[in-house]
């Protein structure tokens, strides 16, 4: 049987935050093209990622550049001893390795 409504494992605002790691000065069509997604639900997300202090945006000739704050935890409860870039790791595997906070305090 045919499930009816379709679902994935990630949020959009996963698939947004995905898409801002990709390419930094992606634009709200383009993402929105991506993910599957009206731009209007775009905007409204970066919005959520840029109040909850989760992503930056900086301003490149007429565009905006997006930088995230990686070494945030998850907003999840379960996974708050996760960070964003971890998340943003294993989506993106050839992405490099990065060392946290607690890494480099260590050295």
């Amino acid at each position: 049987m045919e499930n009816a409504k379709q679902w994935t494992f990630l949020t959009n605002h996963a698939m947004v935050l995905n898409c801002i790691a990709r390419s930094p000065s992606i634009t709200a069509w383009e993402i929105s093209m991506a993910v599957g997604i009206q731009e209007r639900s775009t905007r409204r997300i970066i919005a959520d990622l840029v109040e909850a202090g989760y992503v930056t945006t900086e301003k490149e000739g007429r565009r905006n550049r997006y930088v995230i704050r990686e070494h945030l935890p998850l907003r999840h409860p379960s996974g708050s001893a996760t960070e964003v870039g971890d998340l943003l790791d294993i989506l993106n595997p050839k992405r490099g390795k990065r060392s946290s906070p607690r890494e480099k305090q260590a050295s």
